[in-house]
């Protein structure tokens, strides 16, 4: 069994409030537990208006289909969410 995580340091641009924040990302976090199947949460950074650090997860029997799918994820943001920056990723496998 493989466990995968996926962290993504977020930046979010024109963020004014703490509710400006959950609006742009509720929909982003929605959209990808639906198209790749991951269970998927804000992590960190709660109270930074313009960061958020998510964290999506999957499992599976075999180690690089968990793998590929969560490096799916990352292309996947940058085409649909193009306003979005990609900081940091990073993706473990337990």
């Amino acid at each position: 069994m493989a466990i995968g995580l996926l962290t993504l340091h977020l930046r979010i641009p024109l963020c004014a409030s703490l509710k400006e924040k959950r609006s742009q990302l509720k929909p982003l976090l929605s959209r990808l537990g639906k198209e790749f199947n991951v269970a998927v949460a804000e992590l960190d950074y709660h109270d930074r208006w313009g960061e958020a650090l998510i964290g999506c997860t999957t499992l599976s029997n075999d180690g690089s289909h968990t793998q590929r799918s969560l490096q799916k994820v990352i292309p996947w943001i940058e085409r649909h969410y193009p306003h979005l920056t990609i900081i940091q990723e990073k993706i473990e496998l337990f």
